[in-house]
Parts: structure tokens; sequence; C-alpha cells
């Protein structure tokens, strides 16, 4: 069974050598989707009983692990120098630095790992993050699997 959940965050990037306005300084208000797969809970005396996890339970691990850190953030992909110098400069300033190029698919891709990763750990791989879907405006996304 699959369940999906969606949250969302406001974070600045830029893309650099891009052709267009992409390359300034800008921000979106994302929203993340994660789909995970897993059975659904027979035990009737389980918290979780007829569902595949809490949909709270989800939302606090992509929270913790994702929307906490990259919230009111500026992401910069580590070798924007330029960038990454002149954030350096801002005292207490939210930066992520992300090792690729912070495009909706790379996020949607750093996402997957990271949750990936947690959930294999957390639930001894019985639930799978099966989808990541980053959406940088509401009608533009790029989807994990």
């Amino acid at each position: 069974m699959d369940i999906t959940t969606r949250l969302e965050f406001d974070a600045g990037h830029r893309i650099p050598n891009h052709k267009s306005n992409c390359k300034n300084l800008h921000g979106h208000r994302y929203a993340i989707e994660v789909t995970v797969t897993g059975p659904i809970h027979d035990d009737n005396k389980s918290s979780d009983f007829g569902m595949v996890i809490d949909f709270s339970d989800v939302k606090q691990i992509i929270k913790d692990l994702i929307v906490d850190r990259w919230d009111h953030a500026f992401i910069v992909y580590k070798d924007d120098k330029e960038i990454v110098n002149f954030l350096n400069t801002l005292p207490n300033h939210k930066t992520v630095i992300f090792p690729v190029v912070p495009t909706a698919e790379n996020m949607a891709s750093e996402a997957y790992l990271i949750l990936s990763s947690e959930f294999n750990n957390r639930f001894n791989h019985q639930l799978k993050i099966k989808q990541i879907r980053i959406y940088e405006t509401p009608n533009s996304w790029a989807d994990a699997l």
C-alpha cells in the first residue's frame, strides 16, 4: 500500500550558468510530497492498526530531516564559490551547501537519499520511500523514484 503526504517550505537558490533568470539569486515556495510504501498494520492493538504508518509520523521525519533544514535557507551548490563566499560573510545566515546544483531534480534526489536511508534504518526495510516529488512552483515539479 502507498501513502503520500505533503509539506511546504520556503528557500532561496540559484542555478549558476543558467541561460535565463534562474542564474540570479531568487526563492520559491517549495512543496515536498513523499510517498511511502509498506504493508497495512493488521495488529488490532497497534496504534497504527489499519495504516501503513501514521501520517503525522511521516510528516515529523520529513520535517526533521528536510523541511527544518531547508526552510528559509539559501541552498547553494558547493562549487558556486562566489555565492558560498558571500553567504559566509553573513552572520548567522542559514545556508545549506549542496553537493549538486540545487535544481528541483537534484533537490528531489537529495531528499530521496536522506529519507530512504532514514526509513531503512528506522523501519528495518519494512517501509520504503517510493517517490519524492519536489514542487518548485505549483505547476513545475521533479520526481525522484
